[in-house]
């Protein structure tokens, strides 16, 4: 095997150049322009299966220095919580409800799904869970996590290698199909987005809001304080058994200076500006992780673990499109938000504010769906999830009672 290392500057030109590539194909190529694909998952996940090929092929493996990758994911959390004035999340507090008690379901769902589908394949039940909630809305980290005490409690050979491959398997089903489920339920319910005033307000908004060398160094202090902050604050209670990831601190502390500022005359910050910094953090972060995706892992799937996964990828889209669309309005901001919910559901927020991006790129701004799904997403899901999987694992089928 032969390697070739790049620098942390050419990381991130290679991670322009495939985002570039990735834009050039949805500009060029109609189905995914169609199915509103976001550019960082078309470059990433080409970039990635010729890494796989590469590699299975040729030999020939590329390492990349991700040292900027955490710190553009936190980076781009604090932006949307810099975004999330007090007044909007009051106007979407019924709906955040309401989303929130939807989210939950699914969580418990997908794990009833991979536990009755494992019983019926006459597999342990905690297979069932390691293809349910634990790797799909839990993602890689959570996944590791429970690999780890799970397969050693339980002496299951491969357990690590099962779950990342699980939460791999995850994040290109939930990249790809967001987009296409939010493009049906817009195509075929004959929804569009704003009105044209509203647009025509928003756009004499935007350009007064000029983007300019003083916003962002404003905005990108603001930024940098609140990693500082919520890196802080992460230390702070490491020791009280209450943990959760880096990038909910962020967010949170970046609700918190947005609002504080309200109060403060003569001092505020450009929301376009806040926007762009979150759009180059989210692009970059994506086109990374999506390009170090360890394809090859997914041999580790065998065939049981591949039917969980299908019928996991059918039940999202069934609920998304019959019980989240339907309960959230039935309009084109419930639409959007269906999308994310896809996208945090089976992937990860950030490829759930790409979905929504992409989607309303096309068709208009969805205020409401960028409220209510990073809130759920990247905060209280998080707190859900591990309650869930916790409520799971007492049960009496997984032997861990007393």
């Amino acid at each position: 095997m032969r390697g070739i290392e790049l620098d942390l500057v050419s990381t991130i030109l290679l991670s322009m150049v495939v985002l570039f590539a990735g834009r050039a194909l949805v500009d060029h190529v109609a189905v995914l322009k169609r199915f509103s694909i976001p550019a960082p998952v078309v470059g990433g996940g080409l970039m990635a299966i010729l890494l796989a090929l590469a590699e299975g092929l040729g030999g020939v493996k590329l390492s990349l220095d991700l040292a900027l990758k955490d710190s553009l994911l936190l980076m781009f959390f604090t932006t949307v919580g810099l975004a999330a004035d007090a007044r909007m999340l009051a106007k979407g507090g019924v709906k955040l409800v309401l989303f929130l008690a939807l989210s939950a379901a699914l969580v418990v769902a997908q794990n009833a799904m991979g536990i009755g589908i494992a019983l019926a394949l006459d597999l342990h039940p905690i297979i069932g869970m390691l293809g349910g909630s634990i790797t799909l809305v839990g993602g890689h980290g959570t996944g590791a996590a429970y690999a780890g005490r799970l397969g050693e409690t339980l002496n299951l050979q491969g357990a690590m290698e099962l779950t990342m491959a699980c939460a791999t398997a995850g994040l290109v089903i939930g990249a790809f199909l967001g987009g296409p489920v939010s493009e049906y339920l817009i195509k075929r319910h004959k929804l569009s987005g704003p009105a044209p005033d509203a647009v025509e307000t928003e756009a004499q908004l935007a350009a007064a809001d000029e983007v300019t060398s003083r916003s962002l160094i404003n905005v990108l202090f603001v930024v940098l304080a609140c990693l500082a902050g919520g890196k802080l604050l992460v230390q702070l209670i490491e020791g009280t058994g209450f943990i959760l990831p880096d990038f909910v601190f962020c967010l949170l502390l970046g609700v918190l200076i947005r609002n504080l500022l309200t109060f403060a005359k003569g001092v505020r910050i450009s929301d376009r500006t806040i926007e762009t910094v979150g759009d180059l953090a989210l692009s970059l972060f994506l086109v990374m992780a999506l390009m170090t995706m360890k394809l090859l892992d997914l041999v580790n799937l065998a065939g049981p673990l591949l039917v969980i996964l299908a019928a996991q990828a059918v039940v999202m889209v069934l609920f998304t499109v019959f019980v989240t669309f339907r309960l959230m309005g039935r309009n084109y901001d419930a639409a959007v938000i269906a999308g994310g919910q896809i996208g945090f559901g089976m992937s990860s927020t950030a490829c759930a504010l790409a979905i929504m991006k992409a989607v309303t790129l096309r068709h208009g701004a969805s205020a409401l769906a960028f409220i209510i799904v990073p809130m759920v997403g990247a905060f209280f899901i998080d707190i859900l999830n591990a309650a869930v999987i916790q409520g799971y694992l007492a049960l009496p089928l997984f032997g861990f009672g007393p």
